[in-house]
């Protein structure tokens, strides 16, 4: 079960050229299985995803998805795979940024809570599990 106000799975992206959080990057996760689930948000003040909200494809007339990611969550058994996109070609400015998408793939097991940091630089990123 996730923590009041937060997701079981998080992130937090920080902006290591200017030593502060990168505050308002848009960030996909997707996962779940088949059909695939996708959800989107924006890191808040501190750089943070604490809660998704789900995505509806740029196409759609819109119609809101209405599940949360612990609808999906409590629905896998065992092990899933989930990627979370980072759009570091809007953050930095496409002609500013080496890498316009920072990917990470990650491997979910049930009832595990997941936090995903993310360091990054126009040139760089790296990623650990955080707690």
């Amino acid at each position: 079960m996730a923590s009041v106000g937060k997701d079981r799975i998080t992130c937090h992206c920080l902006d290591t050229t200017a030593g502060r959080p990168a505050k308002g990057m848009r960030v996909r996760l997707e996962g779940g299985g088949a059909p695939l689930k996708t959800f989107e948000s924006l890191t808040d003040d501190d750089g943070r995803i604490k809660v998704w909200l789900p995505y509806s494809s740029e196409t759609s007339s819109g119609e809101v998805p209405v599940y949360t990611l612990e609808d999906v969550l409590g629905q896998i058994k065992g092990t899933s795979r989930w990627t979370l996109r980072f759009d570091t070609a809007d953050y930095f400015g496409e002609e500013n940024t080496f890498f316009p998408e920072a990917i990470i793939v990650f491997r979910v097991d049930e009832g595990q809570h997941y936090h995903v940091p993310l360091l990054l630089s126009p040139y760089s990123y790296t990623t650990y599990r955080g707690s």
